[in-house]
């Protein structure tokens, strides 16, 4: 009986015609531990699809555990290559007693013309095939998943317009009428919102007159989304400008409105609520439940193969609503417009998943007092350990007066790192390039990149120094192309995320790139010309497989012994032969672009 499973790539991009004429014109043949399955030279007569037991490839031009190159399990499929190409480059021999579907050459390519994506599957470049297989690994998913496909249009409000010579009085009653919470009032220069509290403030604190125009207190500094885009972008836009309302915006034409209790009412009705919980959380306590929630959002998204680029933008989003919450139960709201909390590193750039080690800094504006900052700063560090953030082993957090300062402090801190550009300069200002306001006034976090692209951005010196240590670890393959074979597992860090990472952060420096996620960072460098927008996708999906693969370890390491595993190191026995492949040719991006580092900022010479 032929067990195939027809819904996994590859054989999922055949129709239903094409899958039964393979099932029924495929044939199972079985091999004993040690049997030779396929030689090297001999001709590519067959692809084998495993039923059962294991495969070795091996490469003859190697010996030892250095020959052993890949292994195939049950699912995995081989001998496309050969097929294409003649001859079989490599040994494939049976691990244990195994038995595979052996699809005959001419039946397989007949498939290959029928059905080009099919064929394309085996031909195509890394972020067509990563995004292939993403594409058929979502088609009906549920649950959170529906979330994150979730669009604008699905959950905006209508928008409720006045004119701009309109009182004061008129928005009140507008707003009475309607029982909303703003309004969108028209203008020039685009549209503007008024909120009940801007009315409020306007009348008493102010002491405006009621036939006042309410253009005189509309905002039409507007965070503003598209219908089109997905319903988390909303909720990170809301989060990273601290505002509870998007304007949504179509041809530059106001078309609705997204509250965040819209946003929140969509969670609730999903089984997965923890960003509901987060917002209602009244008390610490209540925080540190939603808070360690979190792995519990993360295999359900991983689970249901939500897209990394996603999944990471709502988990930043959650992240950011945390630390908000918890600041304003520790610190309150009196120094929100003079100070703000910054994060950074991953958590900076928006791409942790699983909670690491806190990165963090203050900043405080040149003429605020804050008499109880040095005790307020350690309880600020002491609940985000408390909310499963642990202490930076580097001590680079709010406790260390290091790493809080006021502005000019900050502005002498950086000039003087990027003068001195020894290894612990350096690696401050890098630190200090992924930094994101999380809480406070983030204008301050913007202000000083801008200092820090002053002082940085235009020495070309400095940018070479900085751009160094991507090339500083080697990329984790052997001569020949294949993955290096390690008793450990390979150190992904190192090997694949750092030199992606790091070289995409100083090339967004030298192009003075306000964007902190790498991701932002390399759509930048296409949209300035300084990337071409081929190889910036395929780095993004290459960076994305790394992370993944590395999260998907974690997270069974985790099942199996109570925690996370602390480890960088991706043991590459445990992917499939799929994975294995996206990962060989993922790794061979970051040679590409460790190549263009090293011409770029003339590495090869210094």
């Amino acid at each position: 009986m032929v067990e195939i499973d027809l819904s996994r790539v590859p054989f999922s991009l055949l129709n239903e015609q094409e899958q039964q004429k393979l099932c029924t014109n495929v044939s199972l043949a079985e091999y004993l531990a040690g049997t030779v399955v396929l030689e090297s030279g001999a001709p590519g007569e067959y692809v084998y699809i495993v039923q059962h037991g294991e495969i070795t490839e091996l490469d003859p031009a190697r010996s030892g555990a250095d020959a052993h190159i890949g292994r195939f399990r049950e699912g995995d499929t081989f001998g496309a290559i050969s097929v294409f190409n003649g001859t079989s480059r490599y040994e494939f021999r049976a691990r244990q007693d195994s038995g595979c579907y052996l699809l005959p050459a001419m039946l397989f390519l007949s498939l290959c013309d029928a059905s080009l994506e099919f064929a394309n599957y085996f031909r195509l470049r890394l972020s067509e095939k990563a995004r292939l297989i993403t594409a058929h690994r979502n088609e009906g998913g549920v649950g959170m998943t529906g979330f994150m496909l979730a669009q604008v249009s699905d959950c905006m409000r209508d928008p409720i317009s006045l004119a701009p010579d309109a009182s004061i009085a008129d928005a009140v009653r507008c707003l009475d009428k309607s029982h909303a919470d703003s309004l969108l009032v028209s203008g020039e220069q685009g549209p503007g919102v008024v909120t009940k509290t801007d009315l409020l403030n306007a009348l008493v604190l102010q002491g405006l007159e009621q036939q006042v125009a309410v253009r005189e207190v509309a905002n039409y500094d507007l965070v503003s989304v598209t219908p089109g885009q997905y319903l988390f972008e909303a909720l990170v836009s809301m989060t990273r400008h601290q505002v509870s309302r998007v304007v949504v915006l179509n041809n530059s034409q106001a078309v609705g409105v997204v509250e965040l209790t819209d946003v929140l009412d969509y969670f609730s009705s999903r089984s997965h609520a923890i960003a509901l919980q987060v917002e209602q959380a009244d008390s610490l306590e209540a925080l540190v439940a939603a808070s360690h929630r979190q792995e519990e959002l993360v295999r359900a998204l991983m689970s249901q193969g939500t897209k990394l680029r996603f999944a990471t933008g709502l988990l930043a989003a959650l992240n950011g609503r945390i630390m908000n919450k918890a600041w304003s139960f520790v610190v309150g709201n009196e120094y929100d417009h003079g100070a703000c909390l910054m994060v950074m590193g991953s958590e900076g750039r928006g791409e942790q998943i699983l909670k690491t080690d806190q990165d963090n800094g203050l900043i405080i504006e040149d003429s605020l007092v804050w008499p109880e900052l040095e005790s307020t700063m350690q309880r600020v560090t002491e609940t985000l350990i408390e909310l499963g953030y642990p202490p930076c082993p580097g001590d680079i957090m709010v406790s260390n007066p290091e790493w809080r300062g006021t502005e000019s402090e900050w502005r002498k801190r950086v000039a003087y790192w990027a003068e001195k550009r020894d290894g612990d300069s350096l690696m401050k200002l890098v630190i200090l390039l992924d930094a994101s306001g999380v809480a406070g006034n983030s204008a301050l976090v913007d202000r000083l990149r801008h200092w820090l692209f002053e002082c940085c951005a235009g020495d070309q010196l400095l940018l070479s120094t900085l751009a160094r240590p991507a090339l500083g670890f080697a990329t984790p393959l052997s001569l020949f192309g294949s993955l290096k074979k390690s008793r450990h597992g390979i150190d992904i860090k190192k090997g694949g995320i750092f030199p992606i990472v790091h070289g995409v952060r100083v090339m967004a420096l030298e192009s003075r790139i306000e964007a902190t996620s790498t991701m932002d960072r390399l759509d930048a460098l296409v949209e300035a010309e300084r990337l071409d927008a081929r190889f910036a996708e395929d780095l993004g999906e290459a960076l994305s497989l790394f992370i993944e693969l590395r999260l998907n370890q974690q997270l069974a390491k985790a099942k199996v012994d109570g925690e996370p595993l602390p480890t960088n190191l991706l043991q590459t026995q445990e992917l499939s032969s799929l994975e294995r492949d996206l990962l060989r040719e993922s790794l061979h991006i970051v040679k590409e672009l460790k190549q263009r580092l090293s011409h770029r900022f003339h590495l090869e010479y210094s």
